[in-house]
């Protein structure tokens, strides 16, 4: 099934005296982009949890988040009497070098030595890490599945857009097509005119050589060509929004194709009725490009 890349779940859980608020996020980008925000004492848990992301999904900027707190006195805080005693050393060497100095700086309190990092620590050291690492990923691993089941409910919808603005660029086409075919003896008579006026006011022009030359420009202005690749283009999207597996990318190398080839039949038109195809062709186009950037 088609997924998007855009998606949010989130979800909640507990063990060990602790609980945790998840909070998963998807959008759109050219590769897999995974960010996880998780407390930094619970060892291997970011590497872990984008290993379990890139399992699942395959392009996206995702953010993950974890957010943990005590519940009672199980989690209380301990002093990190140890780091305490380094971060009072270096406040006293930048107390005597400031005195040094003649500057006189604001003592310091005690909520502010108790901010500073390491200070003040959860009882990690006191917890089996590795147990609640567990439990975390058991715990994240239906968190994203709710963020791969609304991919697939966005993807879902956006593949119906897709084949909507596919079978657009087919009925426009078709429309190309006819217009040129109704063109083509005013195209013909036009080119008969030009060489006659040319000939007759032209002693000796080589008619045979000016005959040669307009029929260049005919052929210049074909546009069966177009025509055919872009018959070729709608069919080989059909085919990539119902293929299994990430096709963001074929997809929008497709598009780049689609809007080439509207380009030039627009430079071949010399018809109004065609020109405005064309520019509808355009349009179409860059609206379905817009929502191919979602294709995961």
């Amino acid at each position: 099934m088609r997924q998007s890349m855009t998606g949010y779940a989130s979800g909640q859980g507990g063990a060990d005296g602790l609980r945790w608020v998840w909070d998963l996020k998807s959008v759109n980008a050219k590769g897999l982009d995974v960010r996880v925000r998780v407390p930094d004492w619970i060892e291997g848990l970011d590497a872990a949890l984008k290993a379990q992301v890139g399992g699942a999904l395959a392009r996206g900027s995702v953010s993950v988040g974890l957010r943990l707190s005590s519940e009672g006195e199980t989690g209380a805080l301990t002093l990190n009497a140890a780091q305490m005693a380094v971060v009072l050393d270096a406040m006293a060497a930048i107390e005597a070098d400031a005195m040094e100095r003649g500057l006189t700086l604001a003592p310091s309190t005690a909520a502010e030595i108790v901010a500073v990092r390491g200070v003040l620590d959860a009882s990690a050291d006191e917890r089996d890490t590795e147990a609640l690492k567990a439990v975390l990923l058991a715990d994240f691993a239906p968190v994203l599945e709710g963020l791969v089941a609304m991919r697939r409910s966005e993807g879902k919808a956006l593949a119906e857009v897709l084949l909507r603005q596919v079978a657009e660029i087919e009925a426009l086409t078709a429309a190309a097509a006819e217009a040129a075919e109704a063109r083509r003896e005013e195209q013909a008579e036009r080119l008969r005119a030009a060489l006659a006026r040319v000939m007759e006011a032209a002693d000796g022009l080589d008619e045979a050589r000016m005959a040669q030359e307009l029929a260049l420009i005919a052929v210049k202005s074909d546009i069966t060509e177009e025509i055919d690749r872009l018959r070729a283009h709608v069919e080989a999207a059909r085919e990539l929004v119902a293929a299994k597996g990430p096709v963001g990318r074929k997809l929008d190398f497709l598009m780049q194709e689609f809007n080439r080839e509207a380009n030039t039949l627009c430079s071949k038109s010399q018809s109004a009725p065609l020109t405005r195809i064309g520019l509808d062709l355009k349009t179409v186009i860059d609206q379905m490009r817009e929502q191919v950037q979602n294709v995961e």
